[in-house]
């Protein structure tokens, strides 16, 4: 039997994939853990991969490689697509998708399978990573291909003695480092918003909570002074504001597949790292940085979310995000409260608000009276120009 690797989620389109495929091919199941999974978890779905019939199953942690290889260059950019969205399984899938092609490649599989339907953004991420990595695997995607209903899927592992609980939850969650998505019947409509028993956590904080976030050269390595990875920073900031409820909303947007989509998503990490990050760079950039950096990083998070990752000129964008972050080092107070949080300031070396220059609106030290309007005469002369032209 030829070898086919499966990237394979427990949930029913994977377990369906796994049965049917292990009857033609000597399947191998592979999970990759960019955050969001328990070690209780993962056996679980371990247990159930064997159940249906593969041959080996293989859990990759790929948290700290999310986070370098993505989640970093997220925080440079301060991403958020559309303004709102912080890319939460849209950046998983790249790196689960690159964890998988290579797990395929080292154990000589000349198969790849996933359960995407021919609906969704994913069909797209993962195909598009396996075509280019290794064009030589062909990928089977059983689920796609057949158009297969829900019910058919749960019909036929019961006819193969799987016979699991498949109810369908009123909710879908997908955990993640970068934040969890949700799914309902909410959100296939335009006007309804997710019930606050669809979010994962709930309020349980409501007094006021003072939170000190360390940022060195862009990155960050410290949650009130104590030092960490900062992929374990995320985690450690992420319990502390879900406690209050923080980071919910809906994201609305334009799929790859041309039709737009809706999601709820609780990202409590994501945005106040993201916010933070923008309040320092707001101190420590110059303007021409911070405007050429936000439409590069509309771009970045753009490709990235259409499945581009692979393409050279995000290598290029990295390359400047990285740059752009020399100077940005320093701590950020944020106060937590139930539901929202506020960036209370900052504290850096690097901090252009220099009172030594003069304070704004009311005092300078820079310049004298006559200088500031040559100045002013200067910069309003094309204006004067173009009004005087055209008698306007």
């Amino acid at each position: 039997m030829k070898k086919l690797v499966i990237a394979y989620s427990g949930g029913l389109d994977t377990s369906y994939c796994a049965v049917s495929l292990s009857k033609e091919y000597d399947v191998h199941a592979v999970s990759v853990n960019t955050g969001g999974f328990t070690k209780t978890e993962i056996e679980h779905i371990e247990s159930n991969a064997y159940k249906m019939g593969v041959s080996t199953y293989k859990n990759i942690d790929a948290v700290a490689t999310f986070y370098q290889k993505v989640v970093k260059y997220l925080i440079f950019g301060n991403v958020l697509k559309n303004n709102t969205y912080p890319l939460s399984v849209s950046a998983e899938r790249i790196i689960q998708a690159i964890e998988i092609v290579e797990y395929a490649k080292s154990i000589n599989a000349e198969y790849i399978a996933h359960g995407s339907t021919g609906a969704g953004n994913d069909q797209v991420r993962f195909d598009m990573i396996f075509q280019t990595l290794a064009p030589e695997i062909q990928i089977i995607t059983p689920i796609r291909d057949q158009k297969l209903t829900r019910q058919e899927e749960i019909d036929y592992l019961k006819a193969n003695g799987i016979d699991m609980s498949w109810e369908k939850a009123k909710y879908s969650v997908n955990k993640g480092l970068w934040g969890t998505s949700v799914g309902g019947s909410e959100t296939l409509t335009s006007d309804k918003p997710l019930p606050d028993t669809a979010y994962p956590s709930q309020l349980k904080h409501a007094e006021d909570e003072k939170v000190k976030l360390t940022f060195e050269q862009g990155e960050l390595v410290a949650v009130n002074g104590i030092e960490n990875d900062p992929e374990i920073n995320i985690e450690t900031l992420n319990n502390l504001a879900k406690a209050y409820a923080i980071g919910r909303d809906i994201h609305v947007g334009d799929t790859i597949v041309g039709i737009k989509g809706r999601v709820g998503f609780e990202a409590p990490a994501a945005l106040i790292t993201i916010k933070a990050h923008h309040l320092l760079e707001k101190h420590t950039l110059t303007k021409w940085q911070l405007q050429h950096k936000e439409y590069l990083a509309s771009f970045f998070g753009m490709h990235l979310h259409e499945g581009q990752y692979l393409d050279p000129v995000m290598r290029n964008m990295e390359a400047f995000l990285q740059s752009s972050q020399d100077k940005v080092t320093g701590d950020v107070f944020v106060t937590l409260r139930p539901y929202h949080f506020s960036l209370d300031g900052i504290s850096s070396e690097h901090d252009l608000m220099n009172a030594k220059f003069g304070s704004y609106g009311e005092e300078n030290l820079g310049w004298t009276a006559d200088e500031a309007k040559g100045f002013i005469k200067i910069v309003g002369n094309q204006n004067k120009i173009y009004h005087q032209v055209n008698n306007s």
